[in-house]
């Protein structure tokens, strides 16, 4: 979109002269002979730059200068003075202009001030867009994105947070599960209750139940004392269960129970215990891989995964990653370490195998080894920056005397399908297919999981 600019002046052949220069360089031009019309165009066009002469009969440039202020704050005003006046000039920049210009100036001088406007209008721009979706991203906890990914996953927690139905939150390690169950928690009716997290994967295996449940005093060896569990903690709220694809299998009808009966027995214990917890779980593993080779129940499945939510790889929303950057820049006192083109490219480009998790611990290491406040390409670890000239990057690397392209095909499927631990919707958006179109392949090639590892 042609950007558009409003000359006010009274002198006829200066006004023509800002106008030719301003149109050859690319700029729409509205001018108007004195202040008063001048301030009805602006009504009319709302400009994003006013150049006005000070010295004008009747409405002055000064008062110009204020309407527009007044009316639109965010426009940008650049004041024409005479040799000699400058301290004219910079009374109006105390008054809110951005720049002066002094006459008489040559074309070059002309479009570098008005270049320098725009450009800084553009930053303020970006600046207030970013607290905007920052602010809207408040009720999100930490939540940064403003991907399509990352919507869709907004639009959904949305629904189903004031609901009781159990959700099920899927995504690899370091993409933000835990933040997307506190989103839930703090968007529901149970915000002001407890949000316990366990981690079924952390725990040792055989204390994971009195943990989970409680046990009461002598169930065993040690059990001095009543113990109430994490179920009990989040009575009224939100328990969140991390790595649940890790919960022993001995242990998941007990869940299954809890979940149906809304109601535990502690360890040692023969009367069950009426709760009120509703209860949110993740897991990066493939639960439908889990279930085809016997390690968790089909039925535990479908009473976790009422609402399934699937975080995308930061890989797949690299919109994200400047948001990001900046969020962690902040968090880590980095407020005003900027990144060069250069090197936001790279950090862009890079596939980030560790997710957010990698992206955030990547820019606090940064902020710490940096020599200035602009991160350059040769700051990046090398990893990430590489030392492959661009034009010489490739995907694949095809022997000279050629390559079948079903075998090709068919190592581009299985390495999908690695990449994403072996779930097929994860691997089908990895690849930009359908899912069923995913299945047929590996149906076509013969893949599958336990043939390819031998």
């Amino acid at each position: 979109m042609t950007k558009k600019i409003l000359i006010i002046d009274d002198d006829a052949s200066l006004r023509r002269v800002l106008e030719y220069n301003l149109q050859e360089a690319g700029y729409g031009v509205v001018t108007a002979a004195d202040g008063e019309t001048g301030l009805r165009l602006f009504e009319e066009h709302r400009p994003p730059l006013v150049i006005t002469d000070l010295k004008m009969p009747g409405t002055g440039g000064f008062q110009v200068l204020a309407a527009v202020k007044a009316r639109a704050p965010s426009t940008l005003v650049i004041v024409i003075t005479a040799f000699g006046a400058v301290e004219t000039a910079v009374e109006a920049m105390k008054l809110g202009a951005y720049d002066y210009i002094t006459k008489p100036f040559n074309r070059d001088e002309l479009r570098l001030v008005v270049k320098k406007a725009f450009e800084l209008q553009g930053l303020s721009e970006e600046n207030r867009r970013l607290r905007e979706e920052i602010a809207d991203r408040a009720e999100f906890q930490s939540l940064i994105g403003i991907s399509r990914e990352m919507e869709r996953v907004y639009a959904t927690v949305r629904k189903v947070a004031d609901t009781e139905v159990t959700v099920l939150i899927t995504g690899e390690s370091g993409t933000g599960k835990e933040l997307v169950a506190k989103a839930i928690h703090s968007l529901s009716s149970r915000r002001c209750a407890p949000f316990v997290a366990v981690n079924c994967a952390a725990i040792p295996r055989d204390l994971l139940e009195s943990e989970m449940f409680g046990h009461v005093k002598g169930a065993f060896t040690g059990a001095v004392r009543d113990k109430t569990g994490k179920f009990r903690a989040a009575e009224g709220g939100t328990l969140f269960l991390d790595e649940v694809g890790d919960l022993p299998l001995d242990l998941q009808p007990k869940l299954l129970r809890a979940l149906q009966e809304k109601s535990i027995e502690p360890v040692g214990g023969t009367t069950p215990v009426k709760l009120d917890v509703r209860v949110v779980a993740a897991t990066n593993a493939d639960l439908e891989r889990a279930i085809a080779v016997g390690s968790f129940r089909d039925d535990l499945y479908y009473r976790l995964a009422v609402i399934p939510i699937d975080l995308p790889p930061l890989r797949e929303r690299h919109d994200d990653i400047p948001l990001l950057i900046r969020h962690f820049c902040g968090k880590h006192g980095g407020e005003g370490v900027t990144f060069s083109p250069a090197a936001m490219e790279e950090l862009c480009r890079y596939s980030w195998p560790g997710n957010v998790r990698e992206l955030e611990n990547t820019v606090a290491r940064l902020l710490i080894l940096r020599n200035g406040d602009v991160i350059e390409t040769a700051d990046l670890p090398e990893k990430i920056a590489g030392n492959v000239p661009s034009g010489e990057r490739r995907i694949i690397n095809l022997p000279p005397d050629g390559y079948s392209l079903e075998e090709l095909e068919r190592e581009i499927v299985i390495e999908a399908l690695e990449r994403n631990g072996w779930n097929q919707s994860r691997a089908a958006r990895f690849l930009r297919i359908p899912r069923h179109t995913l299945i047929y392949r590996m149906e076509k090639y013969a893949i599958n999981q336990e043939e390819t590892k031998r």
